[in-house]
């Protein structure tokens, strides 16, 4: 897939999960409670797609070990280890760095190139200041839930555990939605990939973690239950100028619940229809600039209004 300007609209479900906690709230599912619309941040989208990665033999800059984030200094003396074994070059990340060790980093870390970074290190061509920061040529925004939606009532749940010479329980919180439909939207430069050295097969592995990340990786007890459900992306033809007045493409999709159900009280997929031809439209009457509408609709997912998009393409 060749790089060019583009958008994204990615819709992934939470059924009986917990999408995004909020560590301030118990661990709550992350709420707009004005709008009673459930939150997700980008971080944890990215999350799933960097595990994703990693599973693929991928390496990533930002990383979790038990849980917790590894430090940038770990992470770069590690990187700094790897490079001196590959090359025979030893580099000291306390100090100014070769322009070809920034150049290394760029070409094995896919989410710096994508998602950009911002490292505690200093190269040979950096201007002033304690750090290199590469600004990511593809950037989301924080996601939300289309529809109104219901935290479960009860979260307390009680564990038993065997100690040496008897059993003890506690008490926690365990938060989840009954049911919600995510909408994420992303945007991808081509210029700011002329930093980071995005290459076209980095798009083809973003869209193929978006397309299998969370399934794959959405496995603890907290977050099973979670689906995509659509993934959209538009690209503009090179030379067109940038980013048409498109918009979030999120504004554009109708959540349309059957008959007789509230939005709050939908528990699955097969209780609503996404309504499209707004969407269709906008992207009709940009056309002239689109070069390809790449389209992947999971099975389950009823949608109307799709018909006629320009230059689409079927994915997955």
């Amino acid at each position: 897939m060749k790089v060019l300007d583009g958008e994204i609209l990615f819709l992934y479900d939470a059924k009986m999960a917990n999408p995004n906690g909020d560590p301030d709230e118990e661990n709550k599912p992350r709420m707009d409670y004005a709008t009673h619309r459930a939150l997700v941040s980008d971080v944890r989208l990215k999350r799933y797609l960097r595990d994703y990665w990693l599973d693929q033999g991928k390496d990533v800059w930002v990383r979790t070990l038990d849980g917790q984030t590894v430090t940038a200094d770990e992470r770069l003396r590690a990187l700094a280890e790897a490079y001196a074994k590959e090359t025979g070059e030893k580099v000291n990340v306390k100090k100014e760095v070769p322009d070809s060790f920034i150049r290394w980093l760029l070409e094995r870390l896919i989410d710096v190139r994508l998602f950009g970074a911002t490292m505690p290190i200093k190269g040979e061509s950096a201007g002033q200041g304690g750090g290199l920061t590469f600004t990511g040529p593809v950037q989301f925004a924080w996601g939300y839930s289309l529809h109104q939606v219901e935290i479960v009532e009860s979260a307390t749940i009680s564990s038993t555990f065997a100690g040496r010479e008897s059993e003890f329980g506690t008490f926690g919180k365990d938060w989840r939605l009954y049911y919600g439909l995510i909408g994420f939207s992303g945007r991808v430069s081509r210029r700011r990939g002329e930093a980071t050295g995005l290459q076209e097969a980095d798009l083809d592995a973003l869209e193929d973690a978006l397309l299998r990340a969370i399934p794959a990786e959405a496995t603890t007890r907290s977050k099973y239950g979670q689906t995509p459900r659509l993934y959209l992306h538009v690209r503009f033809k090179e030379g067109a100028a940038p980013f048409p007045p498109l918009g979030d493409l999120r504004d554009r999709v109708r959540f349309v619940p059957k008959e007789g159900i509230a939005e709050r009280k939908v528990r699955g997929v097969e209780d609503y229809t996404l309504e499209l031809s707004e969407l269709r439209d906008l992207l009709r009457a940009h056309a002239g600039v689109i070069e390809e509408t790449r389209l992947w609709l999971h099975p389950e997912l009823r949608v109307t209004g799709l018909e006629g998009l320009p230059a689409a393409v079927r994915v997955g």
